[in-house]
């Protein structure tokens, strides 16, 4: 167990935390705690490349990790009304399309590599940041200016082409 891995685990038991405090209302310690989540991506993913401290286990578990944080955050801002439903049914619906082609891909005994891609890579910072903004936006009152609909756009547009890219690969891998 290397500490990436373990500030991973850390990551990933804040989740439900982070949950409730959105639940209960507790915008202030929810943002806080959604901040200390990303910083701890950050900090985990430097440690291991600097030290050289890399794990098979660190590479499954680091993206689950930030899939659970991700979704449960769209999942309970849309429940308690913080965001639309639609674009946590957007955000969502990526997600359990990928993990179904990889599951598909493994039964068939095709198995498939997700490799990040750019488009990917903007659209995980978009739905970081826009997840940021709305606890923010409850937390102190932060506004957007009238671009909240904007950025929402921003999110949906690079969710929805992100999984057209993935599942274009995986289409590709699978009829090869």
């Amino acid at each position: 167990m290397t500490i990436p891995n373990i500030i991973t685990i850390a990551r990933l038991i804040i989740v439900p935390i982070v949950i409730v405090m959105i639940m209960q209302q507790r915008w202030v310690a929810a943002f806080v705690l959604f901040v200390v989540a990303g910083v701890s991506d950050a900090v985990d993913g430097f440690i291991a490349r600097r030290f050289d401290m890399r794990s098979e286990f660190g590479a499954y578990i680091d993206p689950i990790a930030d899939k659970a944080l991700l979704v449960s955050i769209y999942v309970t801002l849309a429940v308690v009304g913080a965001i639309p439903s639609w674009l946590a049914i957007v955000v969502v619906s990526r997600d359990v399309m990928i993990v179904a082609a990889v599951l598909l891909s493994w039964v068939m005994s095709r198995p498939v590599e997700i490799k990040p891609i750019l488009v990917s890579k903007l659209n995980t910072g978009a739905q970081i940041a826009f997840a940021a903004f709305a606890l923010a936006a409850n937390a102190f009152g932060a506004e957007l200016a009238g671009l909240e609909d904007v950025a929402m756009l921003v999110v949906a547009t690079l969710t929805v082409a992100s999984a057209g890219a993935y599942l274009g690969g995986w289409l590709r891998h699978m009829g090869s």
